[in-house]
């Protein structure tokens, strides 16, 4: 649409021609980005590329058993129905507005038979009259001089677009809540063996301590230290199993439906292969102008041009509206008659309404849109800082969490040691058993800390991906399907 403009009045038949295409809404300008230009620079190893943007989630998460929780997720996940019908919703709408551009036509035929006694007869004497018609209507029909139509029409159009991007925004973040579950019960797989096998060893000890015990071989302290021991892993193991029912119990409502027990209850699978599937490197200074692409980004700025359109409607409202009324057709007292001369019938009504007193209705009604269309910039502006701010925790978890993956397994190495060397000591006598048993409790949590800071550097991966607002089919151009 263009803006309205003046013309001579000479050129009076042209200026009604142009000014049915004009618009009141301003001008739309894309706010600027309030946020840095560019994401800190992150360390690039040799050879390696950013392909952190650009991937769908199926090339990103090739794990096969991921894929398949995630395609039975887009099949069954209510939030996504939700999603769906708010599209179905705001595509209905927007062909509301799209019909209030054209006129409306219809047809009926009518019948009538009238009986007027002598008293109602302008004879009088009683009369009886018959009429047949056929008639075609324009219903009103507003001639849009001043783009008020169009501006609605523009606006439920972005309405309607916004609701496609917050659909893609609601899948890119499922994949994303689905692939940090699935992390999360690796974890837990991870961790339960570790803590099934130092049970097994625990009471395996235990055992051999209380033995020594009744034979007197040692002391009831150690018997009882051992016990101790034991007794910790069980509740650990415990605890380790309620997290495990626990984010099953949320993969099933993520999915939709309840998911067949995974292979890897019983051979788990280390988080290390599952860490070879995600299909995504280093990523050396990332300019912020990708978050424009992210899907709730895109949804924002539609929003903002409806509100943009919405002030071009409260503005054309201050002008005079024309609507055209019309009907043609045929009439007769004889049926066999009704298309013969002499038949036809019309009428034409065009109007003009002016507002001349409304109480400050239209005024206000424009402060309300100016009004919204502020806050859209707010809010979009605002989505855009809270998209800077996921994508930079997303990159310095990465970077971080990998530093601290690659201590932690130094410390691994070094409990392991010191185990070795505290029962190394305690048969030689030089240490007692308590040393042993405090090295194998240190051991065993240094092993959890490990598996649980590895899944976290795997997360914020998965959260990097989401921040990046997914691959080109999470949030990518219009389908076919999605078109109004």
């Amino acid at each position: 649409m263009r803006p309205c403009g003046r013309f001579p009045p000479r050129n009076g038949m042209l200026a009604l021609v142009v000014l049915a295409g004009c618009s009141l809404a301003p001008r739309y300008e894309r706010p600027a980005a309030p946020v840095a230009p560019r994401f800190e620079a992150q360390p690039v190893s040799a050879g390696a590329a950013s392909d952190a943007v650009g991937l769908d989630w199926e090339r990103f998460f090739s794990d096969p058993a991921l894929q398949r929780l995630l395609h039975r997720a887009f099949a069954d996940n209510r939030d996504l129905r939700v999603a769906m019908q708010r599209i179905e919703a705001a595509r209905a709408e927007f062909g509301i507005r799209r019909a209030d551009q054209r006129p409306t036509i219809s047809a009926s035929l009518s019948a009538s038979r009238m009986h007027l006694p002598p008293g109602m007869s302008p004879t009088g004497t009683a009369l009886d009259a018959t009429e047949y018609g056929a008639t075609l209507f324009l219903s009103t029909w507003e001639i849009d001089f001043w783009g008020r139509v169009r501006s609605l029409r523009a606006a439920a159009l972005e309405s309607y677009l916004a609701t496609v991007d917050a659909r893609r925004a609601v899948e890119v973040s499922l994949v994303a809540q689905i692939a940090d579950t699935y992390l999360l019960e690796r974890e837990l797989d991870e961790r339960l063996d570790d803590a099934r096998r130092a049970l097994t060893n625990r009471e395996e000890t235990f055992r051999i301590m209380r033995r020594r015990y009744e034979v007197g071989a040692t002391s009831r302290l150690d018997a009882t230290q051992a016990e101790v021991l034991r007794d910790q892993a069980r509740a650990e193991l415990a605890v380790l199993e309620q997290q495990k029912a626990r984010a099953r119990n949320a993969m099933t409502l993520l999915v939709g439906a309840p998911s067949p027990p995974s292979p890897a209850s019983d051979h788990p699978v280390p988080l290390s292969a599952v860490e070879r599937s995600f299909a995504i490197g280093p990523v050396p200074g990332l300019p912020s102008s990708v978050l424009l692409d992210r899907p709730d980004v895109r949804a924002a700025e539609h929003r903002l041009k409806a509100a943009h359109a919405d002030i071009g409607a409260a503005r054309a409202a201050f002008f005079p509206r024309i609507a055209l009324i019309g009907a043609a057709g045929r009439a007769s007292s004889e049926l066999d008659g009704l298309f013969g001369s002499g038949t036809q019938a019309w009428l034409f009504v065009p109007t003009l309404s002016l507002p001349l007193f409304d109480a400050g209705r239209n005024r206000a009604t424009l402060r309300l849109a100016e009004a919204r269309r502020n806050a859209a910039v707010a809010d979009y502006e605002r989505t855009i800082q809270r998209a800077f701010r996921e994508v930079a925790d997303a990159l310095a978890d990465r970077r971080w969490l990998a530093r601290q993956q690659a201590v932690e397994e130094k410390i691994v190495a070094t409990q392991n040691e010191r185990v070795r060397l505290a029962q190394l000591r305690y048969r030689s006598g030089a240490a007692s058993f308590l040393e042993v048993l405090e090295a194998e409790r240190a051991r065993f949590a240094a092993q959890q800390a490990l598996v649980q800071i590895r899944r976290e550097r795997l997360s914020a991966m998965v959260s990097l991906y989401a921040a990046l607002g997914g691959g080109p089919n999470d949030a990518g151009a219009l389908t076919e399907q999605d078109r109004p």
